[in-house]
């Protein structure tokens, strides 16, 4: 222990090379080496350049001892950090050889290193007692060989090999003899017969040195007492017991008996057993040995990881005065049974994974042993489950856990991996390590809506800013690449506004960014505007930003706010418009005066004017008839008309301007026609019967030919004005037949609104400009079951398969189903697919649906 190094402290570098078949580098280094000795440049054998080591964070793994030996973090040099005691590190094994890892960060690299601890002479021989007592028999015969106990060295190797000397006797000398099998057995060797009388007692030292340069000595006192009587010694069967013992086994189990025998008598053969040294040390607290009987039994739990055998010296006494004895060896070797799990250490993680990680992405470094030998420390390991992750061995004992498949955060956001070891003994044991990977969000998702597209009411003369829908899509990333923001698609949709004008979609309504809700800009107007359709997108704000889109279609909800507008009156009938739509356009005709059983009625839905009655002479020659025309609206709206009805003679009706002729000549020839009065008085009653029987065509007030009107019961949606018109009527039957009559609706921006619409045959009294009819398209083949009910409003598409007729759209235009007969005065003509209605039949439209089959009647 006295061993003085030099200034350089003898650091003995010896290899620092590359294994070319594992990536290993070797060092060595003598124990006891002082703190801070470099023990091998490690940067730079594992090729890192000057200030790599620091940048990459060039590290040692620490293991499950202490290393004692730490990496310069501004040089990369491998330094000692503490005391290396080579004995406490691998004790009598040889050569002592620690295995660490290093590690290098950016990319993730590991090294394995191995540093080899060499042996100083820094120990001395030790015996196990500093004096030992022996006591012979001055009979003992010459040659007679007297077992000693050697000394012990922790050293190994040269440093460890133990020679003896004996100070000079001329009685005694030693002998030493080594074995492969066991440890070297020293004896004390009898030369010249004792003699009591002459020298009762001998005191020699025992010295042992150990082979280190310079050698190191242990010294041991010999007393030996020379007695008297007692001549022969106890004599064993087996000079060595060899024995083979399970470390499982139990406490009290048979380990050997050992048996000596005596040819002496009486107390001189009677025999004790003792135990006189155990290798290790602390067997004597594993072993009883019976005195009496010889049995060694197990008192104590056996561990092949920590002792694999036992040496024992077994001593056998007999009771004669001096008392002999006899030796033996008993080797016990211990058998290893698989009684250690393995063991798994996760010495590197690197986590979160990106779910766009390449597949053979290393995810961990492991460290796997076992420390039982053979087959029941050879360990298996596996990863559960068995996707998406794999192990990889990288060296014995060190595993990567990495990618085998592609990962998806929004199908599993998180994996629990199990690193399951298993060893090879029977039965197996087991051991797992619980891996969490959390897996990290990528922009792979484009908000999607629930729908591609959203259909939307709104009434009309809604309030600014009021909310029309909400709209919403989902993305399913997280935090910012799953944040959706909504916006109106620019310049894109719109809708038609009355006067064949287009605005854009983003000067009625507009969607808030965060919340998808939809509002209004500015109250909306039917009359202006039916139909906007327009696009909303849905941003996320990943990097980069993914979008999805959606259709809106809002469709603008009529309200009864436009009162009937009456037209210039034709004949016998009240026309009127209302700017409205549906119920609230749809209008009644009602005779407001005279009130009572007049002569006159008005059709409820036509506006005909028609007698009600024979006109009479009580009826007076003029009529003033104020007719009102309200719409079915919530409140209802209304208007007046006033007619002037001028009743005549039947026969000056029809005869027109020679009746008035005929009484100008009676004026003139009154004298000489007396005697034709009578005649002609009866002319004029006959003339007179008969037109009260004639039916009665209505005429126009203004010139032109006069022109009969099927007028029906079932009016139309139009528009109204305040009028008063002064009309004649014939006498008549009122007509009943069911009529639909096209709304006012504008048809989009494009090529088709450009298209010239063919002028429309002049009824009675039509307006000049009629408002362009819709197109009939066909459905897709999903048309949904069911018959329209009586007084049902379709709106364009829903013009579903009813029975025969196929499917018909009427591009956002509103028909109306009515039931009952068909005017019998008019054909029907079907339309078809694709044609347009202007083109077919004069405006404004009269449509039926009839035998579930859409007919115009022209």
């Amino acid at each position: 222990m006295g061993v003085c190094w030099g200034p350089v402290v003898r650091v003995l570098v010896l290899q620092a090379a590359w294994a070319l078949g594992g990536g290993q580098v070797r060092y060595s280094v003598p124990e006891e080496a002082k703190a801070g000795t470099v023990v091998g440049r490690l940067a730079q054998d594992l090729g890192l350049e000057a200030g790599e080591p620091e940048a990459r964070r060039l590290r040692l793994v620490a293991q499950g001892r202490r290393a004692s030996v730490e990496v310069s973090g501004a040089s990369g040099a491998l330094v000692v950090s503490s005391r290396l005691d080579r004995e406490e590190l691998c004790g009598k094994s040889a050569p002592c050889a620690l295995r660490l890892e290093v590690l290098v960060e950016r990319p993730l690299r590991v090294f394995h290193v191995e540093l080899e601890v060499t042996d100083i002479n820094d120990n001395a021989p030790l015996f196990p007692a500093a004096r030992k007592n022996l006591s012979l028999s001055e009979n003992s015969p010459p040659g007679s060989r007297f077992p000693l106990e050697g000394a012990s060295d922790a050293d190994v190797g040269a440093n460890a090999q133990l020679s003896y000397t004996l100070s000079p006797s001329e009685h005694f000398s030693l002998d030493l003899q080594r074995s492969e099998e066991y440890r070297e057995s020293l004896f004390l060797v009898l030369r010249r017969p004792l003699d009591r009388e002459t020298m009762a007692e001998h005191r020699l030292v025992l010295t042992a040195s150990d082979g280190g340069r310079p050698s190191l000595t242990g010294t041991m006192e010999l007393v030996i007492s020379v007695l008297d009587a007692n001549d022969n010694a106890p004599q064993f069967n087996q000079s060595v017991y060899k024995v083979q013992l399970l470390e499982s086994a139990a406490e009290g189990t048979l380990v050997a008996q050992v048996n000596a025998t005596d040819p002496d008598v009486g107390s001189n053969g009677e025999m004790t057993f003792t135990a006189s040294n155990t290798f290790p040390t602390n067997g004597l607290k594993l072993f009883f040995l019976d005195p009496k009987t010889g049995e060694i039994r197990l008192r104590g739990a056996l561990d092949f990881e920590d002792i694999p055998s036992y040496e024992i010296q077994i001593e056998a006494t007999d009771k004669g005065t001096p008392p002999l004895s006899g030796h033996c060896k008993v080797l016990v070797e211990v058998l290893d049974v698989n009684d250690n799990a393995p063991e798994v250490w996760v010495t590197s993680l690197s986590v979160p994974v990106p779910e766009d990680a390449a597949v053979g992405t290393v995810v961990a470094l492991l460290s796997v042993s076992d420390r039982d030998s053979g087959a029941n420390g050879r360990v298996r390991c596996a990863v559960w489950p068995a996707a998406p992750f794999g192990l990889v061995a990288t060296f014995a004992g060190s595993y990567s856990l990495v990618l085998r498949e592609a990962l998806d955060r929004e199908r599993v956001s998180e994996y629990e991996v199990e690193v399951r070891a298993e060893d090879g003994g029977a039965p197996a044991l087991r051991a797992s390590r619980g891996v969490r990977v959390p897996v990290s969000d990528v922009n792979d998702n484009a908000p999607a809506f629930a729908q591609a597209v959203y259909t939307v009411l709104a009434r009309e003369n809604n309030a600014a800013g009021a909310e029309l829908a909400r709209l919403w899509a989902r993305d399913p990333d997280e935090a910012g690449n799953g944040r959706v923001s909504y916006s109106v698609a620019e310049g894109v949709g719109g809708g038609a506004v009355a006067g064949g004008g287009w605005r854009a979609a983003s000067s009625y309504v507009s969607v808030d960014a965060e919340s998808g809700r939809l509002w209004a800009l500015q109250p909306l107007d039917y009359e202006e505007v039916q139909v906007l359709q327009f696009e909303v997108r849905a941003v996320d704000a990943g990097e980069p930003p993914l979008c999805g889109n959606a259709t809106v279609q809002l469709f603008v909800v009529d309200e009864n706010d436009n009162a009937p507008a009456l037209l210039p009156a034709v004949v016998a009938k009240i026309r009127a418009v209302d700017a409205d739509s549906g119920y609230n356009a749809w209008l009644r005709y009602e005779l407001w005066e005279p009130r009572g059983k007049g002569p006159f009625r008005v059709g409820l839905y036509s506006g005909e004017v028609s007698t009600a009655r024979a006109l009479e002479e009580a009826d007076g020659p003029r009529q003033r008839l104020v007719i009102v025309v309200r719409d079915h609206g919530e409140p209802a709206r209304s208007a007046t008309a006033t007619l002037s009805v001028s009743l005549v003679e039947g026969a000056e009706a029809a005869l027109g301007g020679a009746a008035a002729a005929a009484a100008a000549a009676t004026n003139v020839w009154l004298v000489v026609a007396i005697c034709a009065v009578s005649s002609l008085f009866l002319l004029a009653v006959v003339l007179y019967g008969a037109s009260r029987w004639a039916p009665r065509a209505a005429v126009l007030s203004g010139p032109g030919p006069a022109t009969l009107v099927c007028a029906s019961e079932v009016g139309s949606w139009s528009y109204s004005q305040r009028q008063s018109r002064s009309l004649c009527v014939a006498e008549g039957a009122g007509k009943s037949d069911l009529m639909v009559f096209s709304p006012n609706f504008p048809p989009p921006p494009g090529p088709a609104a450009k298209e010239t619409q063919p002028e429309a045959p002049a009824l009675v009294d039509t307006v000049s400009a009629p408002p362009p009819l819709c197109r009939l398209s066909p459905l897709p083949p999903s048309c949904g079951p069911g018959r329209p009910a009586p007084g049902q409003a379709l709106v364009g598409v829903e013009l579903r398969r009813w029975g025969l007729g196929g499917c018909f759209g009427l591009g956002g235009c509103f028909l109306r189903v009515f039931t009952g007969p068909l005017h019998p005065c008019r054909s029907p003509r079907a339309l078809g697919v694709g044609e347009e209605a202007s083109k077919v039949l004069p405006h404004p439209a009269a449509v039926a649906i009839r035998s579930c089959a859409l007919r115009l009647w022209v």
